[in-house]
């Protein structure tokens, strides 16, 4: 049973009794050889075998072996039951929820080797159910302008007071500490109750009216980058990736469910802001360095 929960999970498909078959890349074969090394561990036989796909009817036989149809077909009826459900529970509890069918997606995506409608489907059912959530509980989030956004010189704004909405989520946090590492070094920030609470000194960023917002299709985070000429960070445009996405939906990005439930989990164990983004920092800062290291080609 152990073998095969490996052989599920992997997205291995069945062709008959004890004959399994995955699309071939170094980490499935990697992962293949480790179940058929457990297997005569256990006194029993296993072959791996690499098959030429051009000696195979792959079209015909071996895709519809792998549709995921019906997976993302359920997926969306559960996230159908969440919106419906999303305005009568408390926001700890729709997180919870949503979190749940993010993760279940990102599995059933990860072994969605031949993607099609399904997929994209799923995606967009998700990207609304964030919307449905920010309408429930986040009903300050900024909205969008069109603008040209200027390039600012950095050097003009050291020390300054930066100012955001208060209990920090994705775009605010990874936004102050974007200024933090790459803007302000001296920067200091104000958590507001509200927007109107911004002093007229300080940097506003992430709401209507602030100084930095979102443009266009941007979120805050991209804005800064642009603004500071930092969109040229390769590292850092992957990281911008995972917060657009992750705030305002659009491209799948592999380790968004993670990033959020740790995001989630730091928001209530963090007993103010400046905690939150000290520890979610730190997060970024290994984000950042390990998009470095697969940029450069090292592993």
């Amino acid at each position: 049973m152990r073998i095969w929960r490996a052989l599920r999970s992997l997205g291995a498909a069945v062709m008959r009794d004890g004959v399994y078959l995955l699309p071939t890349s170094p980490a499935r074969k990697e992962a293949l050889q480790q179940q058929a090394d457990a297997i005569r561990e256990l006194g029993g036989k296993a072959l791996l075998l690499e098959i030429d796909e051009s000696a195979m009817d792959t079209d015909g036989l071996l895709l519809p072996l792998f549709d995921r149809t019906s997976d993302f077909q359920d997926l969306l009826g559960e996230v159908a039951e969440w919106q419906e459900a999303c305005p009568g529970l408390e926001e700890r509890e729709a997180q919870r929820r949503l979190i749940q069918l993010q993760r279940r997606c990102q599995a059933i995506v990860e072994v969605d080797f031949f993607p099609g409608l399904g997929r994209e489907r799923a995606i967009a059912a998700l990207v609304e159910a964030e919307a449905v959530y920010n309408r429930c509980f986040v009903t300050d989030e900024p909205h969008a302008i069109q603008a040209e956004i200027p390039l600012r010189d950095r050097s003009a704004f050291r020390g300054k007071v930066w100012a955001t909405r208060r209990r920090l989520w994705v775009d605010r946090v990874a936004s102050a500490w974007l200024i933090q590492r790459f803007i302000d070094p001296e920067a200091r920030f104000l958590w507001l109750e509200s927007p109107a609470q911004c002093p007229p000194e300080a940097l506003g960023f992430d709401f209507d009216g602030a100084t930095f917002t979102h443009v266009d299709n941007k979120v805050t985070f991209e804005v800064l980058m642009a603004s500071f000429g930092l969109d040229g960070d390769t590292a850092l445009s992957r990281v911008a990736e995972l917060v657009h996405y992750l705030d305002v939906g659009g491209l799948s990005v592999p380790e968004a469910v993670g990033v959020k439930l740790m995001l989630a989990g730091a928001r209530e164990r963090c007993e103010n802001d400046d905690a939150l983004l000290e520890h979610i920092g730190m997060l970024l800062d290994d984000l950042y360095h390990a998009y470095q290291v697969g940029n450069s080609g090292n592993q």
